[in-house]
């Protein structure tokens, strides 16, 4: 198709996308997108265009529940369809499973839902491979894990792939889906492409989705913000709000001057954990990179594993509740230090990490941390807000943190 007139059916903010579908540069493509940002209709184009020019290509359109196949995602292709003019070329077929086939080869786009993950698994196409593979609506999912086993069943047999996930994301940015795409857009395979209706060419939409949108900007600016802009924001339950994932560099680890490291005892159930982080006081900013994180796990190890991130024997703060621990690690060589407890160190340290500028954690260096401080919430009271202090549950990296960072903190009432 003439790229000028394929640029007119394709919003501007999935042009970049268009291009690296071309080169074969992205597989994974990440479009979380408010109403009306034209995210599902630029998929459907795409999936529709490159089984076209591909003889081997295939696609499979998922959704959690195979009963909304047919009003979104069928639909939504039928429409591409109609829209690139090759309507005539498809076939449609309803019962017994949704199925599109492209008439000249045979080639087709299957639809299925997780809740039959046996039909996911032996999904096989007479021709060809699977190259193409659609999460509508991703947020629905039951998490990253079936995500990736329907990865894992399909993205064979190929030399290119693409798979789209395409969804509103959810208000509280540590939800899954969230935490998954900031994670996963490090991926040199995988490309966030975020959009919303002000990026959509004027007529597309109508007026009366304009006039709805203007009154919920006006009347409900955060609610607007999530419908309509596709954008994550507070709930009120969330500790760090000042919480950012993002890829921590070696250069700039090789430049840290000021790296504090705490220790969290685990036994049992619990994992021990053990972290290193950058304290940037003018900046009012700390960088967590480093984590060890296990359960069950020998002092020898434990050990020998912070001797090889502290070479040079910087001190350890550790939990002082656990003083035999502490003294097997002495007796190896380690500068523990023991964190001061008390009434109201809980409460302190947290409410110190959350005064930062920023907490910046490296999410595949230290992925439970990551996801530690990413779900850290308040806990509800029944009645629309919170109770009082912090949850004691899944906080072993922060309690870590808190004893790294011990030293840096300032009596209460004293700032940064």
């Amino acid at each position: 198709m003439n790229e000028h007139l394929l640029s007119t059916l394709i919003a501007p903010a999935f042009h970049p996308m268009h291009q690296a579908l071309l080169d074969g540069s992205i597989t994974h493509f990440w479009l979380p997108g408010g109403r009306g940002s034209g995210k599902s209709s630029a998929v459907s184009i795409e999936i529709l265009l490159g089984i076209m020019h591909d003889p081997s290509a295939n696609a499979v359109v998922i959704r959690k529940v195979a009963r909304n196949l047919r009003d979104s995602v069928f639909e939504q292709l039928l429409w591409a369809a109609d829209t690139l003019g090759v309507r005539d070329l498809w076939d449609a077929r309803a019962s017994p499973q949704l199925i599109l086939s492209y008439r000249p080869t045979g080639q087709k786009i299957l639809f299925r839902g997780m809740d039959s993950p046996r039909k996911l698994r032996s999904v096989k196409t007479e021709h060809g491979y699977v190259r193409y593979i659609w999460f509508e609506e991703a947020d629905e999912f039951s998490g990253e894990e079936e995500l990736r086993s329907v990865n894992q069943s399909l993205l064979r047999g190929g030399s290119q792939f693409a798979v789209f996930y395409t969804f509103n994301p959810p208000k509280g940015r540590g939800a899954w889906i969230n935490r998954l795409m900031d994670r996963e857009r490090l991926r040199e395979d995988a490309a966030v492409f975020p959009s919303d209706y002000t990026g959509m060419p004027s007529g597309w939409l109508g007026d009366a989705f304009l006039a709805e949108a203007e009154r919920l900007r006006q009347t409900n600016p955060l609610a607007y913000a999530h419908e309509y802009l596709g954008q994550c924001i507070q709930t009120g339950a969330e500790v760090f709000p000042n919480l950012k994932l993002r890829t921590i560099s070696d250069d700039e680890i090789h430049n840290f001057s000021c790296i504090r490291r705490g220790i969290d005892w685990g036994y049992g159930a619990d994992p021990f954990v053990f972290l290193a982080a950058e304290v940037q006081h003018k900046k009012k900013r700390v960088l967590l990179f480093h984590e060890f994180y296990r359960f069950q796990v020998p002092f020898d190890d434990i050990a020998a594993w912070i001797c090889g991130q502290n070479p040079h024997g910087d001190p350890v703060m550790a939990d002082s509740a656990e003083p035999r621990s502490n003294d097997e690690l002495r007796a190896r060589g380690i500068r523990i230090l023991p964190a001061k407890k008390g009434p109201g160190s809980i409460q302190h340290g947290i409410s110190w990490l959350q005064n930062l500028e920023e907490l910046v954690i490296d999410p595949d260096r230290c992925p439970n941390a990551a996801r530690e401080f990413s779900e850290y919430t308040l806990e509800e009271d029944g009645c629309g807000g919170f109770l009082g202090g912090f949850p004691d549950r899944n906080n072993h990296c922060i309690d870590a943190l808190r004893y790294a960072c011990e030293r840096e903190m300032r009596p209460p009432g004293v700032g940064f």
